[in-house]
This record gives C-alpha cells, structure tokens and sequence, in this order.
C-alpha cells in the first residue's frame, strides 16, 4: 500500500494526508498499481462507500497532473446515470483538487449555461456528464469532438452495474464506441460498480473485443456482521379490529428508527407516500419533530436535496422512505438500518440497498424487510394461499446471503435504442451513407445482433412517408425527415427511456413535484403527496399545473413504474423453500406461520402429471419453476392455444373454455415442437420509447430477443409434462 501512495502526484499525497488517513485501502491500492503501471481497461466492485470513486481518481488524476497531455480537451470523463450523483462527486473531487489547477465541471440539464460555456471553451480537467448530456454534445457539438476529448486519457462509468444490460447501457457503449472514431484512438475504460453477478459478462459490456484484457480489482468481505428480521402481516378487512398491516409496519417502523439515520424502501411511489403521511401523523401525535421524509422522482429537486443534506450532515435523526432513488451510490453518509416493505424484483437490487447500513467499523449491516399477505378466505386464489409475495423474500434472503445476484441478461436486439442512435448520428454528422451508419452501430458498435438485412428492414420502417423520421438523398446520403428533425430538436431526445409528461404540484407559489398527466386531477379531490395532505383547488391543463393547499386527508396519486423480472433462479429457490423444512432464524412469529400455510397449501396441490394441479373441470395450476421471461412465454403460448391465463411468480393459473384443447395435449404439442403465434392476442410490445416507429414484424423480433424465449419452450413444457 505504502508502494501505491508513492506513486501518487504530490497534490493527492497531501489531499489523502489531510483526511487523517493511515493508509490507502486495498481495493485503492491495487487499482493504483493497475491504473498507474499499463493502460489496461479495469473494473473496480466494491460496496456502496468502499472507497470506489477514490480508487479510480486518485491514480488518474496523479498521470493528468504529473503528465500533462500536449493536446486539448478534458482529460478525464466520469458518466454517471443520476445527476444527484453527479453533483456529489463533483463536490469531493473539488475538494481532492484544492491544491491544483485542475478544473471540475459537472454537467447536466441543472448546470447553467455560462459554466458549460467556459468548459466547452477551455475544455481541461473532469468532465462529469449524464449519457444524456454526453448524446446532446454528440449532436449540438458533433464537430468539436475531437477538440473536446482530444487529451482524454480515460473514462470512467459509475455504477456499472445499473445500465448493463439496459436502453441506458446500450446508448452508453454506442456513445463510447462514437468517441473513440472520433478520436481515431481507444480510450481506457474504468467501470465502477457495487454489485456485479457475472464479472464476466460486466468485461464483455466495458470492451466488447477484449474482454479477456480488462483487469479487476474486487474488494473483498463486507460487514463483519448482518442482522435481519423478515416480519410477516396479514391484511385484513375493513371491518376487522385492530390497525390494519400498513399501520402496524408504519408503528413498528416508528418505534424502532425514531432517533437514527435509515433508510426505508417502500416499494411504488404510492406506497412511499403511504407511509410518510403515516409516519409524520405519529411523530405529530407524539408531539416529536419531523424525522420522516419521503424521497422518490416525482418530488422536487429541492425536497430531495433536503432530505440528502439531513441524512449525510448527521445533525438531526431522518429517516427516508424512498424508492429505488436512494439505491445507487448518492453520499447520504452512514445509515443504521435498511428497511424493505415487499420483496424486491432481484437480489442485486437488495445487496446494493444493504450495502448502505453496516459501513462504519464495528457496526452491523441491519435489514428489516416486511412482507403483507392477504387474508385467506375460502375463495382465495391459490396464489394467496401459497404465500408467493412473502416466500420471495425469504428466496431473496437465501441467496443474498449465499453471496449470489443475478447476472446481466442475454443479448437483445435493442431495437428502439438502435432507432435513437440512426438519429443522433445522422445528426451529429449532418448526413451518412447507410453502410457507414451500420459500421458504426452495428460491426463495431454495440448492436452486433443485427444483421444487415435487419438493419436495412429498420431504416426503410423509418423512412416511410407516414413515419418520416429519415428520408434518402439522390446521392444516397442517409438525412433527417421532417418528423425526425422535430424529434432530435426537442431536449427530450437525448433520454433513451420514457420522460412522460407531467403536471407541476405548486402550493403557495412553491413547487412540490410533479406527477404523470395520466392520474385524473380535479379541482377538490384531496391528495397525498411529499409525506403531506393537500387540496386540490385548481388544475391549469395548459400550463400543465396543478395549485393544492394543505389538508387534513388525501390519498396518495397514481405513479408510473414498471416491476423488473424475476430470474429463475430467484423462482428455483422459491420452490426450495416451498418444499423444504427449514424454519429461518429470521422470520417472526407470523412470518412463520404464514411460511408453515404456504407449505401445507402447496403440499394439498396435487401435481399429476409432472407439475400440473387440477384446481376445477376449466381451471389447472402449472409449476412452470421459471423466472418471467420463460413463464411469460408460456403464458402467450397457451393463450393463443385458447386459454385464458394468469401469471404468478413460477406458476401458471390456465382456465379451460368450451373451444379449448385438452391442456395435456396443448403441451404435449409445445413439447414436440409445435409452433404458434405468441402475438395472436396483440400482446403490448411498445416497452420502450421509440418503438412506436417500428413496424409490427421488428417489434415482434425485438420482444423475441428481449423478453420472451420462444427456443425454450419445448424444453420448458418436457420439464412440466414429467417428460425431461
């Protein structure tokens, strides 16, 4: 470590000293020596606050300040998905660079103008940008690429693990892929990441054509201690005695965490807003300061720093209720307690919210998950009686403490993505010859599944009359048409992903946040919002705002958000626990006795043949045992063989009509082989923002490739019918 610290420049060596630091930590050690002693690409995983950011800086800031670069531009890009994050290390690197010259410039749609202004003229030092703002550049500033990132040494790409295998990933690898044609030169890749379940696959993302040659530098342990407690409640009726489950969590949640910094994951934005309002109730019943907040996207900017700068400052106790918006690497310093209402869609997303509690020496990790079942009844749906919501967080639970998480999914075709980069590159070069754009995208860039012929079926979809985002010159140069010239003008295409538009919350001339224009407001309604009860007193549709005023009631509005898919060996454990006898230290009392009802529930179903129940003459249960794409598949399937069809987590719920096959047959004909059309009920295949411009054969295509797994439905069906 001592040999890492001599290698440092000067100006860092003084800035670690200033910390009161003994000594570098391992992980920074060991990514000093990777960084400082070849060029080789390098992936730093550790967990939240392990000393990642400082691993990857301090080597490469040491090379720009100890060797300058002869040419211009900014030496270093950092590219983080959440602009949060972005203004955070800005502020720790001004702070590591006190004593150079070295600029720091963030750079997002919050950063004024004049100081992206002075950066673009004088381009030097860090450049931290979303993918976002990196796409405008692309486009506004096409040409002056070279002479913006014509000294750029390295890029660094934060939290690595949240944009693998997404829209965001993709545009990230293709804008990487741009810059490095623009400058005729590779640039050095530096991944940053707390959780990673195939180190692998994470190689294969950062340098697609060598992966083999990127180095890893991964810290080793976590918290010498984990406690944790899954608590179990059942929702009853509205005439049962008692406070109903959301109270109880709410007052347990009350009692345990008043007096501390925590963190408390509720799950949609609707429920986040469900317990704040309970929670600032029983702090004003107890005549106690507020320590409760909410924290989600639609609140404001301001709100959301507010409750940042109280959970990092440690003056006063908070507690945020959050989404998954305090899940990446946001500085919110040390948290007692991780809180998580429901289970979560995977255990990356659980590993990374609990690397968040446990981080000072000696203290333990702290989870406390909560799990609210139905109350059964002697029509219940099996679902309920098998328990699923609760007995995926004991799976969950399993294999997070067996250090497993799920790993990047296969390879998509990406083709909405695919349609985003056409444009941004016919506009950042003015115009493009067809085999040149597919050179760049897709042979050297990151849409390798699309062949030439695909490629070609892409840009004729856009370039029809009625869609008319490209047209053709008679040269044959590839242009923007009047459509997407309109497109690429407007500020929301630099995003990949959908930015709904929504109506602005204002109370007494302050904003609130916002919310999706597709909830029903009307003057009087009463709502819930930032923890808080208002009335609604006006609705400016044209403005698109919406004046409230306080209140004493409200119920909490509609927010968007899709739930993630659940891998299949999530769903595997699943059915370990469902079959096993184990009896976990960290279930309560009712937790334990809803895990003993799902057992004994799913023990009364008798599956035969293979892993099909009888529930009725129309209605069967099938143990698909498969996470959601392939249970999803099978679900379209049968439905197009003319079932009605309910998804759950591994199972199928198939009710029979009088036209209906037998179902054993209608397997037994997926299990040999047999063909059908999956889209025949037009399923929605419009999931991310530019397929719309699709024709109907590439969207079918793109959801093959992403969401269902066709090729695996024989195999799947001879597991269900007994016959593997």
């Amino acid at each position: 470590m001592s040999a890492a610290f001599d290698k440092l420049a000067r100006p860092i060596q003084k800035w670690i000293r200033q910390q009161g630091w003994k000594e570098l930590r391992d992980i920074q050690a060991r990514a000093t020596h990777v960084l400082m002693d070849g060029n080789r690409d390098l992936i730093v995983a550790a967990s939240t606050a392990g000393g990642k950011t400082e691993a990857a800086f301090l080597p490469l800031l040491s090379q720009v300040l100890d060797e300058p670069s002869e040419d211009t531009g900014f030496d270093v890009l950092y590219v983080a998905p959440l602009k949060a994050l972005i203004t955070d290390q800005a502020r720790r690197l001004v702070d590591i660079c006190r004593d150079t010259d070295l600029p720091i410039t963030p750079w997002h749609g919050d950063v004024s103008s004049s100081v992206k202004a002075k950066a673009t003229k004088r381009p030097r030092g860090v450049l931290l940008i979303t993918p976002e703002s990196l796409e405008a550049l692309f486009i506004r500033r096409g040409l002056e690429i070279p002479r913006l990132f014509g000294s750029t040494r390295a890029v660094i790409l934060d939290e690595l693990h949240s944009v693998l295998d997404s829209e965001r990933g993709i545009q990230m690898r293709s804008l990487l892929t741009r810059l490095e044609i623009a400058l005729g030169r590779p640039i050095r890749r530096v991944g940053l990441s707390a959780t990673l379940g195939d180190m692998e696959l994470a190689k294969a993302y950062l340098r697609p054509d060598s992966p083999s040659e990127v180095e890893q530098v991964i810290a080793e342990g976590g918290s010498a201690e984990l406690q944790l407690q899954l608590r179990g409640y059942v929702a009853g009726d509205k005439d049962d005695e008692g406070p109903s489950a959301t109270d109880a969590i709410a007052q347990h949640l009350f009692e345990h965490l008043r007096g501390s910094d925590n963190l408390v994951f509720g799950g949609a934005r609707q429920a986040v807003e469900i317990y704040s309002d309970r929670l600032r109730a029983l702090c004003e019943k107890e005549h106690l300061p507020q320590e409760f907040y909410p924290h989600h996207a639609s609140l404001s900017r301001e709100h959301r720093d507010f409750v940042e700068r109280r959970l990092k400052d440690g003056t006063a106790p908070t507690t945020a209720i959050c989404t998954s918006t305090l899940e990446l690497g946001i500085d919110i310093g040390d948290v007692t307690c991780v809180g998580q209402i429901g289970a979560p869609f995977s255990v990356a997303s659980l590993r990374q919210r609990l690397g968040r509690s446990g981080r000072r020496p000696g203290k333990p990790a702290i989870l406390r998950q909560y799990a609210v079942e139905a109350k059964l009844t002697s029509t219940s749906n099996f679902s309920d009686r098998l328990r699923l919501g609760m007995v995926r967080a004991i799976a969950m639970v399993e294999l997070l403490l067996e250090g497993w998480c799920e790993p990047p999914q296969r390879e998509a075709l990406h083709l909405s993505t695919l349609v985003h980069q056409i444009l941004s590159v016919i506009a950042e070069r003015g115009g493009i010859r067809a085999q040149q754009l597919y050179g760049i995208l897709c042979q050297v860039g990151p849409f390798r599944q699309v062949d030439t012929q695909l490629f070609l079926d892409v840009l004729r979809a856009l370039g029809q009359p009625e869609v008319a985002l490209i047209e053709q010159a008679s040269d044959g140069l590839l242009l923007l048409g009047a459509n997407g010239e309109k497109l690429v003008e407007h500020y929301s295409f630099y995003a990949v992903f959908q930015t709904p538009e929504e109506y602005r919350l204002i109370s007494g001339g302050k904003e609130l946040g916002t919310l999706p224009i597709d909830n029903m407001i009307a003057p009087g309604m009463l709502l819930i919002f930032s923890g808080r009860r208002w009335l609604v007193q006006e609705v400016l549709d044209r403005d698109r705002v919406i004046l409230v005023a306080p209140a004493k009631a409200g119920v909490p509005p509609i927010f968007g958000g899709d739930p993630g898919n659940i891998h299949d060996r999530v769903i595997q454990r699943m059915f370990d626990v469902l079959k096993g006898n184990k009896r976990p230290i960290y279930l309560d009392a009712t937790a334990l006795v809803l895990l003993d009802e799902a057992r004994s529930n799913y023990g009364q179903l008798q599956f035969n043949p293979g892993r099909i129940a009888q529930l009725s003459d129309n209605a069967a249960v099938i143990a698909t045992k498969s996470g959601s794409v392939r249970t999803t598949t099978l679900a379209l399937a049968l439905r197009a063989s003319g079932f009605t069809v309910q998804t759950h987590d591994g199972f199928l719920e198939v009710f029979g009509k009088d036209e209906s096959p037998d179902l054993i047959d209608a397997l037994s004909a997926l299990a040999d082989g047999k063909e059908v059309d999956l889209f025949a009920h037009s399923p929605n295949l419009l999931f991310e923002k530019f397929h719309p411009h699709l024709t109907e054969e590439l969207l079918q295509r793109d959801a093959l490739s992403a969401h269902l797994d066709a090729s695996g439905m024989a195999e799947l069906t001879r597991s269900i019918l007994g016959r593997d």
